[in-house]
């Protein structure tokens, strides 16, 4: 077995968003997520270290040295970061030129060929689903012989191995949290809209959705949900009980959990009887009967990507669910008491002045507890992407996803929209959902009523004043 080091690399320019995000950019208010799908692949492998460098204030300077220290190193990477984490690949090479060093992520599995060629030091790739095929990197199998490897010969020949199936039985993987307990502290994770501390992990993987947006769906975790047992979801969460006494809410990060019903309340009643508060992703259409059954197990909020009020942008974005779907369900959420953490996109195809008005105003009638405004960001192995590309909706002639310091950047113009436009309706977007009365009210209520969650508001609170007040850039 190859002494192996998992590693986050420090991000660029103060970039929390990271690979292990949706939206791989700074966002307005500083957030760290677990890297999840890394410290998965770790747990298969006895004996490796993960390192999350960021979260940590870990600099390169405490990173160097660990070159020496190890055979094998895999960083997972995005595409907003694949530069720097390749200059980061090259700096430990040249500490240890023996090392092997590996990438995985939706960028590399995109485009294995041209991350080998524009990264020399980097010596593999982890392509799609890439658990197990590091488990046979990390066991010394020679590279020819492990799927889903694409590789440099001895040659210097770029070689692609067949697929690896994915994996049907979720239960084999080991608990994600038992990394977490080990090498990372957990107080370093936050969240806007849960509560600190928190843990998240995955109890399946993949979506059934074929949003044109979507990243991991279409790179890394595919169309088809495949789910843990509801009783392996609950022994790990059982562990975290004893493992992390501080918790104060566990979210599961499926790309969808309610895309399976019975499944869903099943885990919640499971959740229920060990007394947890909990979260997750969820479609806006998830029937009142169900959600009862959540709320009554310790549901607390759930995320909810709306992206748009415009019928005809959903329907662009393949996005399957219905605004008067939405709003109906929203208002079971509120009437149950569920909280709701809204997500929006602007710039998706067929955006207008008055469309990007008409979301404003659904936002503000529906009233989610809190909001996340993002911009429509094609990232290279969506239908997204491939749009752009096929109608010239890019605006920059790089393509580029973000600007300077890892901010978002509106990639997407349109003859009848321009992209500086887009970019800044965000502010005006924030501030009509922020700026009343009744919201600010219900805020500083929150933090009156929730023990403990006053400080991280109040740290959110200057975050977004300091976003508001920046200098504004669209590219």
């Amino acid at each position: 077995m190859m002494k192996a080091l998992f590693l986050q690399p420090p991000s660029q320019g103060g970039n929390d968003g990271g690979a292990r995000a949706r939206y791989q950019a700074r966002r307005e208010i500083r957030s760290f997520r677990y890297p999840t799908w890394l410290a998965q692949s770790a747990a298969l492998v006895p004996g490796s270290k993960l390192v999350d460098a960021t979260p940590a204030r870990i600099g390169m300077d405490t990173i160097l040295p660990l070159a020496k220290d190890y055979d094998l190193v895999v960083m997972h990477s995005s595409q907003v970061s694949f530069s720097n984490d390749a200059k980061v690949a090259a700096a430990l090479k040249e500490q240890n030129p023996a090392l092997k060093i590996g990438v995985v992520g939706a960028r590399v599995a995109v485009d294995p060929a041209g991350s080998l060629e524009t990264a020399p030091a980097i010596d593999f790739v982890g392509r799609n689903e890439f658990d197990y095929t590091i488990k046979d990197v990390a066991e010394g199998r020679a590279f020819r012989d492990i799927d889903g490897l694409s590789f440099r010969n001895a040659e210097g020949i770029i070689v692609h191995n067949a697929e690896r199936p994915a994996l049907e039985d979720m239960d084999r993987l080991p608990f994600v949290t038992e990394l977490y307990r080990r090498d990372l502290k957990i107080e370093d994770y936050f969240v806007g809209h849960l509560r600190h501390p928190y843990i998240s992990f995955h109890t399946g993987r993949g979506c059934e959705s074929l949003c044109s947006f979507c990243l991991l769906p279409q790179t890394v975790g595919g169309h088809k949900y495949r789910v843990r047992s509801a009783d392996h979801v609950a022994e790990e969460v059982a562990y975290c009980q004893k493992a992390f006494p501080q918790v104060r809410e566990y979210f599961f990060e499926d790309d969808t959990f309610t895309d399976n019903l019975p499944r869903a309340e099943e885990i919640a009643r499971r959740l229920g009887k060990l007394g947890v508060t909990w979260s997750c992703n969820a479609k806006a259409n998830v029937p009142c009967d169900t959600l009862k059954v959540m709320k009554d197990n310790g549901l607390r909020l759930l995320v909810v990507g709306y992206e748009s009020s415009c019928s005809k942008i959903l329907h662009n974005i393949r996005k399957g669910v219905q605004i008067d779907t939405a709003r109906h369900f929203t208002k079971d959420c509120h009437k149950l008491g569920i909280l709701i953490h809204g997500t929006f996109i602007l710039g998706l195809p067929g955006e207008t002045r008055e469309s990007i008005q008409e979301t404003i105003r659904f936002a503000t009638e529906i009233n989610p507890h809190t909001i996340q405004v993002s911009l429509a960001t094609p990232y290279p192995g969506t239908r997204l992407h491939r749009e752009a590309t096929e109608n010239g909706w890019f605006d920059t002639a790089d393509a580029e996803l973000t600007g300077e310091r890892g901010v978002h950047i509106a990639p997407l113009g349109y003859p009848h929209l321009a992209h500086s436009e887009i970019y800044d309706s965000i502010e005006t977007f924030y501030k009509s959902f922020y700026l009343r009365g009744s919201k600010i009210g219900s805020i500083v209520w929150d933090m009156i009523r929730t023990s403990g969650m006053t400080k991280w508001h109040l740290r959110e609170g200057v975050g977004f004043a300091r976003f508001l007040s920046a200098p504004k850039s669209a590219c």
